[in-house]
Formats: structure tokens, sequence, C-alpha cells
């Protein structure tokens, strides 16, 4: 062996001795990884759900006209308290053209009989007082006579109603817009001037206003069909108010959809909650509001933190961890209940007095590192 080999050689194994110590020292230099346990406690769970949707007030009336005709002049503003019979609105008359022609043609016509039943009539008086014309042929006269006053006294309202929109006289003008019922005025789609048409059988007709009483509201929300079978009318619910905060209200469920809405894949059905009015502040109707719902509570059952759950990956069953000794731990099978996110019911599987391993949070791994069961890092 000749000397460059020897020196190469004692050079290697000085490496190699340095590598290894360096190793030693780095290994032993770890801490060990400790588990933190965590016992079961008795607690209550309630599995909630949460509806979104708005705040409207229970009933709301629709004024509309019952002529057509122009906007004349608006004597309220949004946001005005009215009671009923109230004047919230007047409207002048456009007349048609030739309904208001045939109008005055009937009434032209009616005067032309009246006029020659009253010759008639006054001709036959003279005769029956003196005895020429029988009782009975005089009353079908006075009747003829008497119709035909009628006659014209209908043509004539018939066009004052067509050309002013009421008859003269009359106490509720068609074109008066008056509240039917106490509340608060919503709001005044029209303005003055405005054309609008009267309400028929072919034609909804004009909203001149729309009025509710907003001490009466309700919550109009959805639920996912997941959790609408969990529900029954008289649940309480926990209404905030995005307009409002820090104000909760209670609401008692009153209505739950029969039929489910499609929206974006999922089925949606229609909940309605009557809403306990808080004096103390004003909720405006159409306020976006949520809907705090109890669909499971249960008091004093045994609990741990769901963080502590494990899922096996091949039956995807529940299990924990459980201390034996030391930092040693062994598997434990449990069966859950309920959760609100946060605790998870235990039904069976464990007791009190079991100490539950907590895992720790994962931390990154270096490049050209990884780790053991144990969590220690290997090159």
């Amino acid at each position: 062996m000749n000397k460059y080999v020897k020196w190469t050689l004692i050079g290697l194994l000085i490496l190699g001795v340095l590598w290894a110590a360096s190793f030693f020292i780095k290994s032993n230099s770890k801490s060990i990884t400790e588990y933190e346990t965590h016992k079961p406690f008795i607690s209550s769970i309630e599995k909630k759900t949460v509806a979104t949707g708005k705040v409207i007030p229970e009933d709301e009336i629709e004024i509309k006209p019952q002529i057509s005709g122009i906007i004349d002049k608006i004597y309220l503003e949004e946001g005005a308290k009215v009671k009923a019979g109230e004047l919230i609105a007047t409207i002048k008359v456009v007349p048609n053209e030739q309904a208001l022609y045939q109008a005055r043609g009937r009434v032209n016509n009616a005067k032309i009989a009246l006029g020659n039943s009253e010759i008639d009539y006054n001709r036959n008086k003279t005769l029956f007082d003196k005895g020429v014309v029988s009782a009975q042929d005089f009353q079908n006269i006075q009747l003829r006579y008497n119709q035909a006053k009628l006659e014209l006294e209908n043509a004539q309202n018939d066009y004052q109603i067509i050309q002013r929109g009421s008859a003269g006289g009359s106490s509720s003008a068609n074109t008066n817009i008056r509240a039917t019922v106490d509340g608060t005025i919503l709001e005044i789609p029209v303005e003055e001037g405005d054309q609008v048409i009267q309400s028929n059988n072919f034609n909804d007709g004009t909203t001149i206003a729309s009025i509710a009483d907003l001490s009466k509201m309700i919550f109009e929300g959805q639920v996912d069909e997941g959790e609408v079978g969990k529900l029954a009318v008289g649940m309480p619910l926990k209404i905030t108010l995005g307009a409002v905060q820090d104000q909760e209200l209670s609401a008692k469920l009153k209505f739950i959809a029969p039929k489910g809405i499609e929206e974006a894949g999922a089925v949606k059905f229609k909940i309605e909650g009557d809403v306990e009015i808080n004096e103390d502040f004003m909720i405006r109707a159409g306020y976006s509001a949520n809907a705090s719902l109890t669909l499971e509570k249960k008091d004093s059952i045994l609990v741990i933190p769901e963080a502590l759950l494990q899922f096996d990956r091949d039956t995807n069953k529940p299990y924990v961890e459980i201390a034996t000794g030391e930092q040693q731990f062994e598997r434990k099978d449990i069966e859950i209940g309920i959760s609100d996110g946060i605790n998870v019911e235990i039904v069976s599987g464990l007791s009190e007095n079991d100490e539950v391993k907590q895992w720790n949070k994962t931390e990154p791994v270096k490049i050209g590192e990884e780790e053991d069961v144990d969590g220690n890092e290997t090159e």
C-alpha cells in the first residue's frame, strides 16, 4: 500500500467518524414529542341551523283606482301613518270620447221619452179626473211616466260618471283614492301627472299606494331539504337583523312549505314565523334577517372536543386514542351522537376517567427531511 492510498483511507475514516458524531449529536438534540390529553366531560349540546330571509309585514295592501285617469294630487308621503278612509290622492278623469257621446245620446233619448210620457200622463189625468179613463189604465200610464223620469236620472248619472268620475253629490267619489286599512304607507310608486288604469277582470290596475301594519311582522326565509324534516310548527326562532346590530327578536314558526323550490342545484323550502316586535326600535319592511332554529338538544351528556376524533380510513368509523401509561396510547373505537361543531356526544366507548390523546398540529417538513410515526425527523 503506497503512502497516497494510506492517507486517503485515513481521511475517509476521519470524515466518517465526524459525520457519525454529528448525526448522533443532532439526533439526541431532538426534543421528545409529548401529547396532551383531555378527559370527557358532562355538558349540553344544541344542534342548530340558520335560515336566511327577510322581515316583512304580515299583510300588505295595495290601493288601486276604480277609474282610469291622471294623478291630479298626492296628499301624503311614504312613511306616513294613515287611518282607514283617509285621502291619499285624487285622480283627474280623462273620459273616453266614444263612451261620452253614447252617454250623452242616452240622456237626450231619455229626455224625449220623458217628454212624451209627461204629455200622455197629463192628458189622461184630466180624463181620469172626469171619470172617462178607468183607474187601471191611468195607473199603467202613471207607471210609464215614473219609469221615464227614472231612466232620465240614470242616464244623467252615467253621463256624469263618465265625464267626471262620479255622480254629482257623491261622498265617495271614484276620483278620491283613500286608505282602506289603518297602517303605514310603505310605497307610493306613482307621481302627479302619471296615467293610471282601473282594476278590472283583465288587468290588475295601477297601484297608487301600498299600506301595511308594521306592528305585525313575519320572518320569511328558506331552509335546506336536509333540515326541513326536523322542523315543526310552533318551534321558537331567534331573529337577527342585518341592519340592527346587537338586537335579537323572538319568533315562532307558523308555516312550512309543502313544496320545495330548486335553487342552484339545491332544494329549498319556504318557512314563515310570527315576529315579536320590540317597540324600542323601528323595524322596516324588507330588512334582511337570519333565523336560528334549534333542531336537536340534549342536556347532561358525555362529550369531548370534536378535534380529538379520528376516523378509520377503511370503515370511516370514529375512534380515539386513550392513555395507557406515560405517553403511551392505544386505539379505542367509540360511538358518537349529535355535534354542534365544537363538541360531540359520546354514546359509548369512553368514560369520564379516560384520558384522550390530543393530536399535535402538523408542522411543515423541511426539504430533505421527513417525519416518522412518532414525529421525529429523519434525514
